[in-house]
């Protein structure tokens, strides 16, 4: 792997404000994606979050607009406003000193401030699918001079629907431009639309560990009957008393519903779910990280980008029904060295799920009964491979999970303190 960003061929300005940034040694994606960039190679990766995608596709894209051209240079799009601000959020680090002109055009802002901005051309158009071709079709976006388009978390746009989208927003760009997509997982409707747009793209598979350690995290499954979860919840939470959780749903009608019958028992809640506004979902999200509410109750989409310091436990109210799912949702805690608690409810219809999650991460994990009793204990070998699943699971890219005792580290509000 590369020493350093320079040997990529990023330059010395943009690898010295990395270094301030305390970023000093490319990550394995970086190191690939970064040269074929600059080679003008279209690319198809995939790796998950916290691998360092978004400074792949972002270094080089900075580096090589054309200061003294205004106009559309390079697009990125986001499945979600809260990833695309967080893009922007990157980019605005370093876009200043390079005098390159960014700007971050998603729902929940107002029309007519963007359509002002608009009008100076800004060289990098970070967006959603949805805001971006309400600005194509006003004529206040061209894309006719772009000549990189990045589509991120292709998965998510897949999942939300926004495939036919993207399709027609590269369908707006000129056909001699470069195209990158990153995505957690590579399902053949994003292989389609790849080999629709794509000129022998440069296929990468990323199985570098990401910041993600799954020893970090005691992972408990609680078996049970669906009317049992929400008395189960409830007592969990009166009894950890963490410092900051979130809990997560399947669907957003599932998600409301849940939070307002938490906030009828008294608990301090947070609700996170697409159908919110954007003021609404920034607020939420700012009132979290900050401690004044202490669960957050959230959908996949919603919660995909969020990285807030100080999360002890991830609930997982229903099993997600993609094994990466699972890990973006036990990501949100156990970071930076310290140690987090995942427990997700499972019923007898979820078991199927649970399974293949395990075989994802290479561990049984420990369940229980819905009293507490050690009904399977964690097992960090990889379980026996006695059946093969249809679906194709990327081979997993986390250590697995060390047998742990339970701690009672974050019972009482002694423990309420920001780590």
């Amino acid at each position: 792997m590369a020493k350093n960003f320079q040997s990529l061929g990023i330059s010395p300005q943009i690898a010295d404000m990395l270094y301030k940034q305390g970023i000093h040694e490319p990550t394995a994606v970086q190191a690939q994606a970064i040269p074929a960039l600059f080679k003008g190679r279209d690319i198809l990766a995939q790796a998950q979050t916290g691998t360092g995608k978004t400074y792949a596709f972002l270094l080089p894209s900075l580096q090589q607009i054309k200061t003294d051209v205004h106009m559309e240079q390079v697009l990125i799009v986001a499945p979600t406003r809260e990833l695309a601000k967080q893009i922007a959020d990157v980019a605005g680090t370093l876009a200043p000193a390079l005098q390159v002109d960014v700007l971050s055009l998603i729902g929940g802002k107002t029309i007519e401030n963007q359509l002002q901005k608009l009008q100076r051309h800004p060289q990098v158009i970070i967006g959603t699918p949805g805001r971006l071709l309400d600005h194509c079709r006003r004529n206040s976006l061209d894309l006719r001079g772009v000549k990189r388009v990045v589509v991120d978390e292709a998965d998510q746009m897949l999942q939300a629907g926004f495939l036919e989208d993207i399709d027609t927003l590269i369908g707006m760009t000129p056909k001699r431009r470069q195209i990158l997509f990153f995505s957690a997982t590579v399902p053949d409707k994003i292989k389609g639309l790849a080999k629709k747009h794509m000129q022998n793209p440069l296929v990468l598979n990323i199985l570098e560990g990401t910041t993600i350690a799954l020893e970090q995290i005691e992972q408990r499954i609680y078996m049970m009957r669906e009317e049992q979860k929400f008395s189960k919840l409830c007592q969990m939470l009166r009894d950890m008393n963490p410092y900051l959780a979130i809990v997560f749903c399947n669907a957003k009608e599932r998600t409301s519903q849940l939070a307002g019958k938490l906030i009828a028992e008294g608990f301090n809640i947070g609700e996170l779910h697409g159908d919110m506004s954007q003021g609404r979902r920034t607020q939420v999200l700012r009132d979290f990280a900050k401690a004044k509410t202490q669960i957050l109750v959230a959908t996949d989409i919603a919660a995909r980008g969020i990285d807030i310091e100080g999360i002890t436990h991830v609930f997982n109210y229903d099993v997600p029904h993609d094994v990466d799912y699972y890990i973006h949702r036990i990501g949100r805690t156990g970071r930076a060295g310290h140690e987090g608690v995942s427990i997700m409810f499972a019923t007898p219809d979820d078991e199927n799920w649970v399974r293949r999650i395990e075989h994802n991460i290479q561990a049984t994990i420990t369940k229980y009964t819905a009293n507490g009793q050690v009904k399977v204990k964690a097992n960090t070998q990889p379980p026996k491979k006695k059946k093969k699943f249809k679906d194709k699971l990327p081979a997993s890219t986390y250590q697995a999970t060390k047998s742990k005792r339970h701690k009672t580290r974050h019972k009482g509000g002694d423990n309420r303190r920001r780590r």
